[in-house]
């Protein structure tokens, strides 16, 4: 351990980030992975029938940052795609976010015009508005969209999504777009696409430095952890790291169940949310996301439940009591000056994969001395 000037726990894309912008300033970087891969749960892979699946659950690259983007292009191409979610709704796929072409679907040609205008002489210059306001404007047309989005597109989602913690609802989806357009891609950054030969390929190529070393299969115990002389960028989670002393936080995890199909299409769109109907909360087709082509086609199903001991934590439970339970975490571990928690896990924070790789340039660059 003394020849490493930096030691990163965690080989996904903030760690790995993290150790390429050290690795470039002369530091010697160990990077250890508890799993047997690299990539976190961007991990992708060839199933046996050779299609390319994301075995954590799909993930598509999207930012308005340059900065994340050029330096992600370092490492791979791109094929251009934009992302489409439809909720399955009365055997119709509505198109998700709830935009223009949704309310035609829903509401008919005629009504939806209606409601179309109304909705863009009450928010003018507006590309977007919550259903929290949509609830609050006088106009009755105006309400009925909120209430049917909430009604019908994600009360039971969110329930199925995050079970005896989503008990308010409403407040969760308040915050949901209405976009005031036929705009129906479900992300609207300037850059959005998928790693041309998968997410795995380029973060083994980010890795690909003759300063970095990575081990994998390698559980990072508080023992090395904080007794590390040099740089510690730890991205897994912190109450593990102190041996759940002040008892175990709370996570949502996922159940996948993969099926292969004898037809080169299941589905019209990537992701199809089941708002209404059945156990899992939607299916995922890989074929849209990486573009091939066969005769078969792999599709993915998710069931939410909460997270037990040795389960994969996916979706951070925050309010107040769990993130004060949280705040005594991260006191233990700001008595350590050498010690830096970075992305969803030692945060304890959702994050979209950009914002993860935002925060590790940031801090990788504060490390070596770059003003933000």
């Amino acid at each position: 351990m003394v020849k490493y000037d930096a030691l990163i726990v965690g080989a996904g894309l903030s760690g790995t980030t993290a150790a390429r912008v050290l690795a470039e300033n002369g530091s010697r970087v160990l990077l250890l992975e508890k799993r047997t891969h690299i990539g976190g749960n961007a991990y992708d892979c060839l199933n046996n029938y050779g299609i390319l699946i994301q075995k954590y659950g799909p993930h598509i690259f999207h930012t308005n940052s340059k900065r994340v983007y050029d330096f992600l292009s370092r490492f791979t191409q791109w094929r251009n795609y934009e992302h489409r979610v439809a909720a399955m709704v009365d055997e119709m796929y509505i198109p998700v976010p709830f935009n223009f072409t949704s309310l035609f679907m829903t509401f008919g040609k005629e009504d939806g015009a209606k409601i179309a205008q109304k909705l863009t002489t009450a928010y003018p210059g507006r590309e977007s508005v919550t259903v929290f306001e949509l609830l609050a404007h006088q106009e009755s047309d105006i309400r009925k969209i909120a209430e049917y989005v909430y009604k019908t597109i994600f009360e039971k989602y969110t329930r199925k999504q995050w079970g005896k913690y989503s008990e308010d609802v409403l407040s969760v989806t308040a915050r949901v777009p209405v976009v005031l357009s036929h705009d129906d891609r479900y992300f609207h950054d300037r850059y959005q696409g998928i790693p041309l030969y998968g997410f795995t390929n380029m973060i083994g190529n980010m890795l690909e430095h003759e300063n970095i070393d990575v081990s994998l299969g390698h559980t990072a115990t508080a023992d090395i952890v904080l007794n590390f002389s040099g740089t510690v960028i730890y991205t897994g989670a912190l109450d593990e790291l102190f041996n759940f002393e002040f008892g175990a936080l709370p996570y949502r995890t996922l159940d996948f169940e993969f099926e292969t199909l004898p037809v080169s299409q299941f589905q019209p769109y990537a992701t199809v949310n089941y708002t209404q109907s059945e156990d899992f909360t939607r299916i995922t087709e890989f074929r849209h996301l990486t573009g091939q082509s066969a005769e078969i086609t792999t599709i993915l199903k998710e069931y939410p439940r909460d997270a037990k001991k040795g389960d994969i934590p996916c979706y951070s439970v925050n309010n107040a009591a769990i993130d004060a339970l949280y705040g005594k975490y991260l006191a233990a571990a700001q008595k350590f000056p050498n010690l830096h928690l970075l992305g969803r896990l030692a945060e304890y924070k959702y994050y979209n994969m950009d914002a993860v790789c935002e925060r590790a340039l940031l801090l990788g660059g504060r490390l070596i001395g770059v003003k933000d």
